[in-house]
């Protein structure tokens, strides 16, 4: 623990409360005892190198310190960025809209961020309040702005928070253009941000950066409103929650113009707050985090369930049925994928072109339902900075509820567009007597039944991540669910003309995969799986889905097993 290294960092905090946070645990740290083991224990951790800035930007607690996301560490990055955009413009002025959600110390980031590129000579323009991170990134490409930054942590811990970096107008001008940033940018971007000089000589005007007009918001909606075309929403009552985030107005605005006035939102979650009482994890995919939804729905015979995470990029979705517990069940964002991937390739036929594409953790399914259209389908990287930049693109997804339906819009995963084009398909269905769970029955009958299933193994010990991925590599497992295991990829050498990843990937004899990778945002690793079972009638389906779940229950019986976290 270096003392004159914090003493320092709490001389040039530009923020009382943090400097006086690390200045407190200082003071511990000096003492004997337990507290005093705990404050040096914590300060390690604080001081045991900045906060990496990579293609997801920053992700970290709230709290001070190099290794937190604070002001000092927000006002570092954005000299660092303005820096690394000026030098991209030769020497012109960038032009930086910048959004925010309702976290801990979002807005007071936000402004920060905008009065260091005021400073530095650039164009500022902050959005009028916290929003949806879809708005932010729309915001990119409808004002020609070379970079975008979203202050949001999206569906972290309550305790986190992030800055996340889109390019664009002259910066990025290819089919990536507002989309997040890929290497070698990061890369570049860390290293101006590591040439920032001392924090209280970074210039902070107190004005002089343009607040947007609340219009802006009023553009996306009427976009995302108009992908149901004028009359064609039909009575549907749907359940909506933005699980305590910043979606609620923005969304119900979009659906209701869109045609979907029979909403209700869940009132417990409908305002933002940034403690998320109401669920452990403000995660649309954790155990638990829909059952005010489900309840909700019960109350008013709903139709649908659409949920947003707290920055609204991702949609959950679930539908009645009598077999699952409570009587509803939600959508795997695979299947989700599988429905807009078929709405979207059934338009893109009829003009005759456009790409689907979908990471390499997501199912296999898309890839069918491009080529059945005659479409080209690409396989990317994990994430949706992949994703967004593929030419052609009409429609991309990821298997995390991350949905891409109007790529022209906005370069990046959109929970409200996304919620609006689900409930545009449950409208039609309903039309015809038929329902969600009939399409992808439809899906099921004309491609083979694709079941995918997660297993995810949660960390306190990030070191312990690395270590069972090269256990995984000095001994796989030799089956899976009873069939040889045919193929294993190492994704660290790169495959299938994708770049280097971290991950392995195993193929059996019968078809099923499995995919073993760390999270790029949370200390986890994560094993996705899927079983492809082939399907003849209709009324095999029950059996056919029964068997394939029992199918994946045993190959993450295995893997748990085999990984030993």
């Amino acid at each position: 623990m270096d003392v004159e290294v914090i003493r320092r960092w709490i001389a040039e905090d530009p923020d009382p409360f943090t400097a006086n946070e690390v200045g407190t645990l200082l003071e511990e740290a000096t003492g004997d005892g337990p507290e005093a083991q705990e404050a040096r224990a914590e300060l390690e951790d604080r001081f045991s190198g900045p906060l990496v800035f990579g293609t997801a930007g920053l992700r970290g607690a709230v709290a001070g310190g190099p290794n937190r996301m604070n002001r000092a560490v927000i006002i570092r990055t954005t000299a660092g960025l303005t820096a690394w955009l000026t030098e991209q413009l030769d020497g012109a002025a960038p032009r930086v809209v910048i959004g925010y959600d309702a976290r801990h110390g979002s807005e007071r980031f936000a402004q920060d961020a905008a009065a260091v590129v005021t400073g530095a000579g650039g164009e500022a323009m902050l959005m009028p309040g916290p929003g949806p991170t879809p708005v932010l990134a729309y915001a990119v490409r409808a004002l020609g702005a070379d970079a975008g930054v979203m202050v949001t942590a999206s569906h972290n811990p309550k305790e986190d928070n992030g800055y996340k970096v889109y390019l664009g107008g002259r910066v990025v001008t290819d089919s990536g253009q507002g989309a997040q940033l890929v290497t070698p940018a990061d890369a570049q971007i860390a290293a101006r941000i590591d040439a920032v000089g001392a924090v209280p000589d970074v210039p902070l005007p107190p004005d002089g950066w343009q607040v947007l007009d609340p219009s802006i918001v009023e553009d996306y909606i009427a976009r995302a409103s108009s992908l149901v075309p004028t009359g064609y929403a039909r009575s549907l009552r749907i359940v909506y929650t933005p699980m305590h985030g910043v979606g609620a107005a923005v969304a119900s605005e979009t659906l209701r113009r869109a045609g979907f006035t029979d909403l209700h939102v869940v009132a417990e979650q409908a305002e933002p707050d940034p403690d998320f009482p109401t669920v452990a994890f403000p995660n649309p995919e954790e155990p638990g985090a829909l059952d005010l939804a489900f309840r909700l729905a019960q109350k008013v015979d709903a139709d649908l369930i659409i949920a947003n995470d707290p920055d609204a990029d991702r949609c959950s979705v679930a539908v009645p049925d009598q077999s699952a517990l409570g009587g509803w069940r939600q959508l795997t964002g695979d299947e989700v994928g599988a429905l807009l991937g078929k709405q979207s390739a059934i338009s893109a036929a009829v003009e005759g072109r456009g790409v689907l594409a979908s990471s390499l953790v997501s199912s296999r399914l898309l890839a069918r339902i491009a080529e059945s259209h005659g479409l080209e389908h690409r396989t990317t990287l994990t994430g949706f900075k992949w994703i967004s930049r593929v030419p052609g693109l009409v429609f991309g997804y990821e298997e995390a509820l991350g949905y891409c339906v109007d790529p022209e819009a906005v370069r990046d995963k959109d929970g409200i567009s996304a919620a609006v084009r689900v409930a545009f398909l449950a409208s039609q269905l309903v039309d015809k007597g038929r329902t969600l769970t009939d399409a992808l029955d439809d899906l099921a009958l004309q491609y083979g039944l694709h079941a995918t299933a997660p297993l995810t193994l949660r960390v306190a010990d990030l070191s312990l991540i690395p270590q069972a991925m090269e256990r995984l590599r000095s001994q796989g497992p030799a089956t899976l669910a009873g069939s040889p295991v045919v193929r294993t990829t190492d994704l660290s050498a790169g495959a299938d003309g994708l770049p280097p990843t971290e991950g392995l990937v195993y193929l059996t004899e019968r078809g099923d995969r499995a995919i073993v990778r760390p999270s790029g945002t949370e200390p986890k690793l994560k094993c996705y799986l899927e079983v492809i079972v082939p399907v003849h009638e209709r009324d095999e389906l029950p059996d056919t889905r029964r068997a394939a779940a029992e199918r994946l229950e045993t190959m993450k019986a295995e893997l748990g097993t085999l990984i030993g976290l």
